[in-house]
């Protein structure tokens, strides 16, 4: 283990003796191991937000605030934490309440110093096994990406060996699939692993094409071919000619539309809108749908010759129930993503947020996990992006009062810091002015919270409020 990576385990210890502080700090230095202590409970939550340590140490009984709160709200910002309390009151309900709450382990006081530097010893290892996990899922991230989609499940491999070996040779193909399984990624890996993958990469999407305009946009018009075709105009086989055009949505296009499809793929040559002779094109057709093609065919809504054309090829694309185990890789991914975007530091997902992704039955699909995602990121005021900070409906009923119980809507990128002002807004009104609650809410220090407030002028006294209480 690298000392850079052993020295990211830290540890936190509060205890209103400053005696026990002294006695324990220097009872459990050891190499790599940071420790920060607080004397104050409320101190060593501010410390907490602000150094997020991986485990900590401290008393039950304290005054201003208990061992059994300070473990709840840790539980609040990061369940993942190992939290061990220590007593002199030792009670098996006390202990049972604590277990229940998310504690890693109660001690009774005196406590040996032996038995507690080998506890210590176990939870500092399993921090560094967690870190080095972490470390290797980045890994597998980066070796599971296949052209720009990400995935490691059996389903994944089998499609992803699939369009390597047809990607050579194909002249047309489907690819099916639901929505937001990534039909275009998958089109796009496919043109960039073919012969013509120097050539032009043309997308259509047929849901978006005028029935009239569909013609001329796939095959071009003449001059004076209709009213205001004011010029010859080139179509998107055309363009196309020498590599791949994706057909987005294929089972929205018109039937008459369909039948001259079918023979620009049987002859390779286009014939545009209005002209006398047809001239030969080179291109490579991808069509992607989300319908039931075959149920299309039955109800006369789609060629059945021109479905057998182009399904010689067919790509089924999984839906994200059929590959849960991709799930946390995708997670990372956006996470990486979306941080990098906003330009915070986010280091993953607490363990309850995760439990609630995965509880998901995802009928968006993989599209539908980047929102959720791409939301929760803009929303997290923390490092970790807790089940708080996803949409609504993802939120399990509680009896707490959280900040994102009712979420407010997804800004642009550009907006970050309009949405920041919103949520520390937000946080002050429900904690009714109290900075101490509100950086509770945000899961954050008092320190940065008063950062933000300055960052965003809300220390500054309303006008009108100033000016009554001046008059």
């Amino acid at each position: 283990m690298s000392a850079a990576a052993q020295s990211s385990v830290s540890l936190l210890i509060i205890d209103d003796n400053s005696g026990s502080l002294e006695l324990l700090s220097e009872a459990l230095a050891q190499s790599g191991l940071e420790i920060f202590t607080a004397s104050d409970p409320e101190e060593g939550l501010d410390l907490f937000c602000d150094r997020r340590p991986n485990i900590v140490l401290t008393d039950l009984v304290m005054p201003k605030m208990s061992g059994m709160a300070v473990l709840e709200r840790i539980m609040e910002v990061d369940p993942a934490t190992d939290v061990i309390l220590m007593t002199a009151h030792y009670s098996a309900e006390s202990a049972v309440e604590a277990i229940q709450k998310g504690a890693s382990d109660y001690l009774n006081k005196p406590i040996a110093l032996g038995t507690l530097r080998e506890r210590m010893g176990q939870l500092v290892d399993e921090a560094r096994k967690r870190q080095r996990s972490f470390q290797l899922e980045d890994e597998l991230r980066t070796n599971s990406v296949f052209e720009g989609i990400i995935g490691r499940s059996p389903l994944m491999w089998e499609m992803f060996s699939r369009m390597r070996r047809v990607a050579p040779h194909y002249r047309s193909l489907l690819i099916t699939g639901e929505t937001g399984t990534g039909k275009d990624l998958a089109a796009r890996a496919i043109h960039n692993l073919s012969p013509v993958a120097s050539g032009r990469y043309i997308v259509l999407n047929c849901s978006a094409v005028v029935e009239t305009l569909f013609e001329s946009e796939l095959f071009g018009h003449v001059k004076g071919s209709f009213t205001g075709a004011t010029q010859d105009k080139p179509g998107l086989f055309e363009h196309a000619h020498g590599g791949t055009l994706f057909l987005d949505e294929i089972g929205d296009m018109p039937l008459g539309t369909q039948a001259k499809l079918l023979r620009v793929l049987q002859n390779q040559e286009v014939q545009r809108v209005g002209a006398l002779r047809a001239h030969q094109v080179n291109v490579r057709v991808i069509a992607a749908t989300n319908h039931d093609l075959r149920a299309a065919i039955t109800e006369r809504r789609f060629r059945e010759d021109l479905y057998y054309r182009l399904s010689m090829v067919e790509i089924q694309m999984p839906r994200l129930t059929e590959r849960k185990e991709d799930l946390p890789l995708l997670q990372r991914h956006f996470v990486a993503r979306f941080a990098a975007q906003y330009g915070k530091k986010i280091r993953g997902l607490t363990q309850r947020a995760q439990i609630r992704l995965a509880q998901h039955s995802w009928p968006g699909n993989v599209r539908e996990l980047e929102n959720v995602i791409g939301y929760a990121a803009m929303m997290t005021m923390s490092d970790l992006i807790d089940a708080p900070d996803l949409h609504a409906y993802l939120q399990a009923p509680s009896g707490h009062k959280e900040l994102s119980a009712t979420p407010l809507p997804v800004l642009e990128a550009d907006s970050f810091a309009v949405q920041e002002r919103l949520l520390v807004m937000r946080a002050l009104e429900s904690a009714g002015g109290n900075q101490t609650q509100a950086a509770r809410i945000l899961r954050i220090s008092r320190d940065r919270l008063r950062y933000k407030i300055k960052k965003h002028n809300l220390d500054k006294p309303d006008l009108g409020q100033a000016s009554a209480a001046a008059g």
